[in-house]
């Protein structure tokens, strides 16, 4: 978690604050450090501004606080609550109340190691934390321009024939240090940027370890460590198959981890499913469907004989999206999703048990080849509407020989024409009359398996009963009909 006392805007060296010469400011006691920088400005005329302190700070005081007669203890305890409080140099003010900064000052300052700046009269406190907020806003801009050329340059490289080591030449080049990316069983797959020594070597590889998911209880995303000066950071990528990505450089700016996170998502996506054996496959099967092939023909390719459809809605009355939808492929552990009229179509392995999800209404097909695949979506967009109609967060189609396997496929399909001739032309009546059948003659449940009002239901089935010239109340009349619905 980030530290809340650090502010998000990149710290100002003390160097820079006293470079600008329409401030004026001059170092009179304590050490020149260059790594010295400053967080924000404080004005405090407080005798003991530690409480007030958070750290990082430039304290600026006039002295008003000063007693009358003050000794060199005074300024002591001083100068030693601010270093306490993690002040980062005290600026004080010539003008009004003293006309030089007090020796006693001076030299607390020094056996402090705490940096004194001289704050001249025409400089008031208000134009130096002006400065320190302008100083600021210019870090802040150059980091986010280095930042974003960074994202930039790493998005060029996942799209080079030779992704991987391209991300990783990029990465090493933006962080100005080593960057490897290590493989499910720990070895280093590629890596870019100088070799940092076989002591920083050793130590990466055991930080990849700490964050490789282990199987037996939850890994950290990251983890970090400094070795030989360099600083190390392990991001286990986001795909879930035990790649690390490994990064040890000489420092660590604002900007860094930023840039590192986006190199591990590009790695995430180039080492995912996609681009794994199955995930090939996938992509080779689409492309094949798309230059003529046959369904029959490209099925081998996804990996499984066969395959069930799962159709899904959303509960309530919220459209699926695209994310929502992928989201449900996640759950059912498919990334063959399609969205469609409000509906979402997910293939998933035969073998595959297809559990109740939250927030879905799931209709699932029995498991079948690919010649059967069309009837398979046929079986789940009805399965789907019978779950609706009766709430059922998952129903699925049987499985078992059904009675209409007895009589020759050919002999059902030309008695199911004959008896549904006088309303096959109108297509809502037919699938009314099955979706009705389907829910044993509730009016209420198929007019919301169709999304229509009851009385339309009503309307249509004695629409039905009269064209058939059948009495629908009849149960022989309706095991026919549900007979014939079956073929078609």
């Amino acid at each position: 978690m980030p530290d809340p006392t650090v502010p998000p805007t990149p710290p100002v060296p003390l160097d820079a604050l006293l470079a600008r010469a329409d401030l004026g400011l001059r170092r009179i006691a304590g050490p020149a450090d260059p790594a010295a920088v400053v967080h924000w400005a404080h004005t405090s005329e407080m005798a003991d501004p530690y409480p007030y302190l958070l750290g990082g700070e430039l304290l600026l005081s006039a002295g008003v606080h000063i007693p009358d007669g003050a000794g060199a203890g005074y300024f002591d305890a001083y100068v030693s609550r601010i270093v306490a409080a993690g002040g980062v140099a005290l600026g004080f003010g010539v003008a009004p109340v003293h006309d030089t900064v007090p020796g006693a000052l001076v030299e607390a300052c020094d056996m402090h190691g705490l940096p004194l700046l001289e704050v001249p009269p025409r400089t008031t406190f208000s134009a130096v934390a002006r400065a320190l907020w302008q100083l600021m806003a210019q870090a802040r801009t150059a980091e986010l321009r280095r930042v974003t050329e960074a994202q930039q340059s790493l998005a060029t490289a996942a799209a080079r024939p030779d992704p991987v080591p391209s991300v990783l030449q990029q990465l090493a080049r933006r962080l100005g240090g080593r960057a490897v990316l290590y493989g499910p069983e720990g070895t280093e797959i590629a890596g870019a940027g100088p070799d940092p020594g076989e002591a920083v070597r050793t130590a990466l590889a055991k930080l990849a370890e700490v964050v490789r998911p282990s199987g037996e209880e939850p890994s950290p995303s990251s983890a970090s460590d400094t070795v030989a000066g360099l600083r190390l950071v392990a991001h286990a990528l986001g795909n879930g198959e035990g790649f690390v990505l490994g990064t040890a450089a000489p420092q660590r700016d604002a900007g860094d981890h930023t840039i590192a996170s986006v190199a591990a998502v590009l790695l995430s996506l180039l080492t995912g499913e996609r681009h794994s054996g199955s995930g090939a496959g996938r992509s080779s099967a689409l492309v094949r469907l798309l230059l003529g092939a046959a369904p029959a023909e490209v099925a081998p390719l996804l990996g499984e004989d066969r395959w069930r459809v799962v159709h899904g809605r959303p509960d309530g009355r919220v459209a699926p999206d695209p994310v929502a939808a992928s989201a449900l492929g996640a759950a059912l552990g498919s990334a063959l999703v399609d969205v469609t009229g409000g509906v979402v179509r997910v293939l998933v392995p035969g073998g595959r048990t297809v559990d109740r999800v939250p927030g879905w209404t799931l209709g699932v097909s029995a498991a079948a080849a690919p010649p059967d695949w069309p009837a398979a979506d046929t079986q789940a967009a009805r399965a789907l509407a019978r779950a609706r109609a009766t709430r059922t967060p998952v129903l699925r189609h049987g499985d078992r020989p059904a009675l209409a396997d007895l009589v020759p496929p050919h002999d059902a399909d030309a008695h199911a024409r004959a008896l549904l001739a006088p309303v096959e032309r109108s297509p809502a009546l037919v699938d009314t009359l099955r979706t009705w059948l389907s829910l044993h003659g509730s009016w209420d449940r198929t007019a919301v398996a169709l999304d229509v009002h009851r009385n339309t239901v009503r309307q249509r089935i004695a629409r039905c009963g009269a064209l058939l010239e059948a009495d629908l109340d009849d149960p022989d009349v309706r095991m026919e009909l549900w007979f014939a619905l079956r073929r078609t």
